[in-house]
């Protein structure tokens, strides 16, 4: 898999609203990892951009305040579907920038690719109305390389909802219950 943007950002942390320094991979199947260390052994927050990316605004498009002796111009704000936000804070107003045009560029493109092992490059593939992949001939030994998002399982999400559902409901029922005990 093609990386195209890597580096050093600060995240602002979706429960404690601190300010903390990731080493930051966005690939070109639209992942953005935020990772603890630059090492990348384990990641702390993982996004898929196609999917989930609303809008993304930069400097003083955005309401947030950013981490001390950064400057406003520096902020980084990815607007999710859910109402959610990833509130960033790069080392520079280009290096913001930057970060902005790839995002977009990473939630643009299509998740087919084709990789030639000689030139060892990856270079993007239009589907046609039926989704499918036209190569051109004599383009030389080619691999069809088709983005899916492993991480993505929606049954798992509709198990732990109802896992919780069910776990509201028990305590739920027992709270109705308990003017009856003391009678």
């Amino acid at each position: 898999m093609a990386l195209l943007k890597s580096g050093l950002l600060w995240r602002k942390g979706s429960v404690l609203k601190r300010w903390k320094l990731n080493w930051c991979d966005l690939w070109i199947d639209g992942s953005l990892v935020f990772y603890k260390t630059e090492s990348r052994r384990e990641y702390e927050h993982r996004v898929n951009l196609k999917t989930s990316c609303v809008d993304v605004m930069i400097g003083l498009e955005c309401g947030a305040v950013p981490p001390e002796s950064h400057p406003r111009e520096n902020l980084l704000v990815i607007q999710l579907k859910d109402g959610s936000q990833i509130i960033a804070c790069a080392n520079s107003e280009d290096e913001a920038l930057a970060w902005k045009l790839t995002v977009m560029e990473a939630k643009r493109n299509p998740a087919v690719f084709t990789y030639d092992p000689y030139d060892d490059s990856y270079q993007s593939v239009p589907l046609c109305g039926h989704n499918t992949v036209n190569l051109p001939p004599g383009s030389g030994t080619h691999h069809v390389i088709i983005q899916r998002d492993p991480y993505d399982d929606f049954g798992e999400q509709i198990v732990l909802g109802m896992l919780a559902g069910m776990a509201a409901g028990a305590a739920m029922r027992s709270f109705l219950w308990m003017p009856f005990w003391f009678c």
